[in-house]
C-alpha cells in the first residue's frame, strides 16, 4: 500500500474536461490565490471512496501525496488522515495532529483546509491548549491563517464561542477575500447556534469589517435585519 498505488487509482479516475473547469474555479492562473496548482478532474466523492480504501497508509507515503503538485492527490491524503483520526487511540491522534500542523502550508487551498482542518485540528483541540490557532492567525500564510478559523467550527458545533470571535476580532483586517468568507461564515455558525452572542461581536465590530465578511456573517438574518446591519443602521 503505497502513495504510487493512489496515484494510479486517481488517474484511472481523471476527467480532463472537468478539471479545466477546476483550474477556473479554484484560481489557479498567474498571480491567484491557486496559482500552480494542477487538476486531474476527479470529483470529491470519489477520492473520498478512494481514500477509504487507504487509511492503513503510512504517515510517510501520506507525506509524499501532500507534496504532490496534484490537488487531487493531496485532497486525498488529507481525508486518509481525516478517517485515520476518527479510528486512532489518543496516542495516534496526537501523532496525527502533529504532522497535520507541520505539513499545514500544503493543505493550500480552500477547500484543502475545509475538508480537513475542522476534523483533525479541531477535533484534537477542543479540549486542550489552543496556542497554535493564533500563532496561526499570525502567519503570514494565507493557508494557515484560514486553518486558524476553520479549525473552530469543531467549537461552535461543541457550544464553545470564544476562540471564534477571538480569532475573527485578529483577522478582521485581513487583507485577503478567502479569510473574510472564512471569518464570515464562522461568524454565520456561531449566529446558527446563539444569534445574541453573534450580535454582540457584530454591534461592536460591524462597522469595521470588510463588507464580504459582514455578509457572509448576517445571511441569515431576518431581512430587515440584515438590511439594517448593511446601511450601519444598528
Amino acid at each position: 500500500m503505497t502513495a504510487e498505488d493512489i496515484k494510479n487509482d486517481l488517474k484511472f479516475l481523471a476527467d480532463f474536461d472537468h478539471a479545466d473547469n477546476l483550474q477556473w474555479f479554484f484560481k489557479t492562473g498567474k498571480g491567484q490565490y491557486g496559482e500552480g496548482d494542477v487538476f486531474i478532474g476527479v470529483k470529491v466523492p470519489k477520492v473520498r471512496k478512494v481514500a477509504k480504501r487507504y487509511t492503513d497508509l503510512s504517515l510517510s507515503e501520506i507525506k509524499k501525496l501532500l507534496y504532490s503538485k496534484i490537488h487531487e492527490e493531496r485532497l486525498c491524503a488529507l481525508l486518509i488522515l481525516v478517517d485515520k483520526f476518527a479510528m486512532a487511540n489518543l496516542d495516534e491522534q496526537e501523532k496525527i495532529f502533529k504532522f497535520y500542523i507541520n505539513n499545514a502550508k500544503r493543505a493550500n487551498n480552500w477547500d484543502l483546509v475545509d475538508l480537513s482542518s475542522p476534523r483533525i485540528v479541531g477535533e484534537y483541540l477542543l479540549n486542550k491548549n489552543k496556542t497554535i490557532l493564533y500563532k496561526f492567525a499570525a502567519s503570514n500564510n494565507l493557508w494557515e491563517k484560514r486553518i486558524s478559523i476553520i479549525s473552530t467550527y469543531t467549537f461552535i458545533k461543541n457550544e464553545k464561542f470564544s476562540d471564534s470571535l477571538r480569532l475573527a476580532k485578529i483577522l478582521m483586517n485581513d487583507k485577503h477575500d478567502l479569510i473574510h468568507k472564512a471569518v464570515g461564515w464562522m461568524l454565520r455558525e456561531v449566529g446558527n447556534r446563539n444569534q445574541a452572542e453573534e450580535e454582540k461581536f457584530l454591534k461592536k465590530y460591524y462597522k469595521k469589517m470588510p463588507r464580504t465578511m459582514l455578509r457572509y456573517a448576517i445571511e441569515k438574518f431576518e431581512e430587515d435585519k440584515r438590511i439594517a446591519y448593511l446601511k450601519s443602521r444598528i
